[in-house]
């Protein structure tokens, strides 16, 4: 799938600029609350994002030229979302906002909805590997039977939609303690079987208690229009960032990239 590159540099824009103004919205109160210096540096940082942002979207003749820019200005974006990111912050769904259900976009990148053969390449499974004690590999009996969280959760996309959905699975942590993660694992790599598709995450967002091994959907055990037999979730995350069709969790020291962020868009993606 490719991304004409007008269109590319705009949704890059409009991201950088959306998650510098969320940190304004969002923060400015409780900046407001804390010391005259840590209230201008806040301005500061944020300012600077929203103006290079800017300046991506509106004074460059295209991807090549602007890069240098859209880099730095990732890089202060990423300052923001670092900064804002709190494991206490926990996404709870608007109670009367309706459930998206069918109606919840499906999305993956090879030419048909991806499926997995069982009789071609056996019983799935899903390896947790990398910086670990224990590697596993776990059927999906196996998943299930663990320790589960549901819950009803905003999806947001980078495109500037979102939707809600009511999600059941494991929660990273739980396979981490399970594996024995190691203390110099810095990120986790989310791989998948939709042709390689994978992406990478800051350990402190796969650590997050809402980021799940999502199974099951309203109530329903995934279909493969959204991932099956199972797939990464979490409200923390942008949507490009939650790896349907999953196989692979490894931890590393170092990130590693992803389809889309090689392509561009922000690596730590947070919301």
């Amino acid at each position: 799938m490719s991304i004409p590159s007008s269109r590319w540099l705009r949704l890059r824009a409009i991201h950088m600029v959306d998650q510098a103004a969320h940190a304004l919205e969002t923060r400015m109160a409780s900046a407001e609350q804390g010391a005259p210096s840590s209230r201008r540096a806040f301005l500061q940082t944020s300012g600077s994002v929203l103006a290079t942002a800017w300046l991506a979207a509106c004074g460059s003749n295209g991807p090549d030229s602007a890069q240098p820019l859209i880099k730095f200005a990732g890089r202060r974006n990423e300052d923001v979302e670092r900064w804002l990111f709190r494991h206490t912050a926990m996404n709870h769904a608007d109670p009367g906002a309706i459930t998206a259900g069918k109606r919840f976009p499906s999305y993956f990148i090879s030419k048909t909805v991806p499926r997995w053969d069982s009789a071609a390449r056996g019983a799935w499974t899903l390896e947790v590997s990398g910086l670990v004690r224990t590697p596993l590999r776990l059927h999906l009996p196996a998943l299930m039977a663990l320790p589960s969280v549901e819950q009803r959760v905003d999806h947001f996309c980078v495109e500037g939609w979102s939707a809600i959905a009511r999600f059941r699975g494991v929660t990273i942590r739980e396979l981490a303690k399970l594996a024995g993660a190691q203390s110099d694992a810095k990120v986790v790599d989310f791989r998948s079987f939709d042709n390689g598709y994978h992406e990478s995450w800051n350990i402190e967002s796969a650590m997050h208690p809402q980021t799940l091994v999502v199974y099951g959907k309203d109530g329903q055990l995934l279909s493969p229009g959204y991932g099956a037999p199972v797939r990464v979730h979490s409200p923390v995350k942008l949507g490009y960032k939650n790896t349907k069709y999953l196989t692979h969790v490894t931890f590393l020291a170092e990130r590693n990239g992803g389809y889309w962020t090689d392509l561009g868009y922000d690596w730590y993606g947070g919301t």
